[in-house]
């Protein structure tokens, strides 16, 4: 159980706060969210929850970053380190003092989830890192973590800050079946090594809704659609589908992906999911047909980087370097396979 009190004098800091707040900013006009804008999430029947466009990749609709506003405040996920400020001043918009901010929890140790952790660390001194025990490590010293991302990122590499080193002592090691106590809400800690063996996602049960960090894809608010997401260098088909297996037993009414947003799947989680799968396993035996028909891996990344149907919704740089990166992940695992 990773639990902790409550900062402050026992009142609610939200009953202050103006109500048309909670309509979304941009509900009323029929759009989307803007690069830096924080919205309430109003999916299935969420609550206290916000989501934040941070701009990741300067691509619209990439990266999130959720604020829990409860009694012990919490954002899940950091994004890049980048634009960590665009995070505080989602928490200064929220009116989440610095010194409030009690837990900064991460699905996993990928610089496109943890990269602004230290960042938010160094500007609210009352919040711990929360993450999983077996990439806690790179956190504090994360000089490895700089240079596997390096090799796999390669030129999107500019679009990213070196993170700052976490103190040992503001970092709480998380295993499978802890739970963090927020107050109205609790985060459940459920390992899904697939991607990363260092990912977790975590359960919200008072939302009915899971963070799914990267196990269940990647969501296109635009085309309502899944998309595979397979890097470099620990991706494993097989663990990938026993998480989605797992996902599919929590069955939460709202999905909250990193890539990207809220999804309100309602009794169709299963369903959902299982299309998710599907998705893996066509995208891993695509690569595999076409690497036994070149017979030459860096035809094969090539070959799929000027395919990407993503260009229209990412723009062709970051639609490129994400086929890259799914293309190399999965070359790696039938490799290992092999």
């Amino acid at each position: 159980m990773c639990d902790g009190e409550s900062a402050g004098d026992g009142t609610d800091r939200r009953s202050d706060r103006d109500d048309s707040f909670y309509l979304g900013r941009r509900r009323d006009t029929g759009m989307g969210p803007d690069i830096g804008d924080v919205f309430e999430v109003t999916a299935g029947d969420c609550t206290d929850c916000y989501c934040l466009d941070t701009g990741m990749y300067d691509t619209e609709a990439y990266g999130a970053a959720y604020i829990l506003d409860d009694e012990r405040p919490a954002v899940v996920e950091t994004g890049i380190g980048t634009n960590h400020d665009r995070i505080l001043e989602a928490l200064d918009e929220l009116g989440i003092g610095r010194d409030e901010l009690e837990v900064i929890a991460v699905t996993h140790i990928h610089l496109d989830h943890a990269g602004g952790a230290g960042y938010l660390a160094e500007a609210c001194p009352n919040a711990d890192v929360y993450v999983s025990a077996a990439g806690a490590g790179l956190l504090a010293d994360p000089s490895r973590l700089v240079a596997g991302t390096k090799d796999a990122v390669g030129d999107q590499w500019q679009y990213y800050v070196e993170p700052t080193p976490i103190d040992d002592d503001r970092i709480v090691e998380l295993e499978d079946g802890d739970v963090v106590d927020l107050g109205e809400h609790e985060l459940r800690v459920h390992e899904a090594p697939g991607h990363a063996f260092h990912q977790v996602v975590f359960e919200d049960p008072a939302n009915d809704a899971v963070f799914v960090g990267d196990a269940a894809g990647i969501w296109v608010p635009e085309t309502e659609e899944v998309r595979e997401t397979s890097p470099p260098s620990d991706f494993d088909l097989e663990q990938c589908l026993a998480d989605v297996e797992l996902l599919k037993e929590i069955d939460p009414d709202v999905l909250l992906y990193t890539h990207f947003g809220p999804r309100a799947v309602g009794d169709a989680a299963a369903a959902a999911l299982d299309a998710y799968a599907d998705v893996l396993e066509k995208w891993v035996d695509a690569v595999e047909s076409k690497r036994d028909e070149l017979e030459d891996d860096a035809a094969v990344i090539d070959h799929f980087a000027e395919t990407d149907e993503m260009v229209d919704v990412w723009g062709a740089e970051k639609a490129s370097a994400e086929a890259v990166l799914n293309t190399r992940g999965v070359l790696g695992f039938l490799e290992r396979r092999d």
